[in-house]
């Protein structure tokens, strides 16, 4: 085995260990991209100094940032847009009615890297749901990674970043112009909680939710972590609650308490036992 290939492979096991994600062999050429900024920043001078001080120490915060550095961050505004038409059309509308009463709607976004899944679907709910501004809404956000969290937390995005997705009245509405970034506007963030959870570990204090976005996440878990997630939310999720994946995802083979509908080529899950 190579040099290079022994690095790979070390970084591999680390991350399955502590974040269960699998990463592809084939994307080994990420290790450079991903790790030489973190390399110099902590004063070595190659990436391959910096794995060889990583395998000869103990289990660190160092290790944690590594780990954070070779996950995965894609996200944008209104990712795939479909999904998000499917929830202001359907979803929203049928929980809207079904919780009625009780007059409280329970969001959660897992994997919400820097934010921007969650904090489009609180435009979305403000811009399109007038009648839930009495109500009480919480939206969850999640994510493995500090870093993420913080900016998320931050709500500043470059025009890059709000360039990918973000409707130019959204951006208008709900956005100021900082510098040459867009900070998006306090009352769109404090609907957000913000929290630290490893899918693959125990999940510590997640409410009972009427609706997940989980999209684009279980791709990178192995089957049996992948049934073990989605048994999970089951358990979080409200009778009659809708669980959101990827196109390139599903329930099927890998957890039979969960029914598929379909809203245009959008297809979304409804768990039969609910706890």
């Amino acid at each position: 085995m190579s040099n290079q290939a022994s690095e790979f492979a070390y970084l591999c096991e680390l991350v399955e260990t502590n974040a269960a994600i699998a990463l592809d062999a084939q994307r080994a050429y990420l290790m450079e991209a991903r790790l030489s900024s973190l390399a110099h920043q902590e004063g070595f001078a190659t990436v391959s100094e910096f794995i060889g001080q990583l395998r000869a120490k103990s289990p660190s915060d160092l290790h944690w940032k590594v780990v954070e550095a070779m996950t995965t961050n894609e996200t944008s505004f209104f990712r795939d847009l479909k999904p998000f038409e499917a929830l202001r059309n359907v979803i929203i509308p049928q929980a809207i009615e079904a919780r009625q009463k009780e007059r409280s709607l329970n969001i959660w976004c897992p994997a919400c890297s820097s934010g921007q899944e969650p904090y489009s679907v609180c435009m979305m709910l403000r811009d399109h749901f007038p009648v839930l501004q009495s109500w009480n809404i919480e939206v969850l956000a999640s994510d493995i990674s500090n870093a993420m969290l913080q900016k998320a937390q931050q709500g500043l995005y470059s025009q890059m970043e709000v360039n990918r997705g973000l409707p130019a009245a959204s951006l208008v509405r709900h956005f100021k112009k900082e510098g040459a970034d867009w900070r998006l506007n306090e009352n769109i963030r404090k609907m957000v909680t913000l929290r630290r959870i490893n899918l693959a570990g125990p999940w510590t204090a997640v409410p009972s939710v009427d609706i997940v976005l989980l999209r684009n996440v279980l791709i990178y878990f192995s089957v049996e972590t992948k049934k073990q997630i989605l048994n999970n939310m089951r358990q979080v999720l409200r009778p009659g609650g809708y669980l959101m994946l990827g196109t390139a995802e599903t329930t099927i083979n890998l957890d039979p308490n969960y029914r598929s509908e379909v809203y245009g080529n959008v297809c979304y899950y409804r768990p039969l036992i609910c706890k």
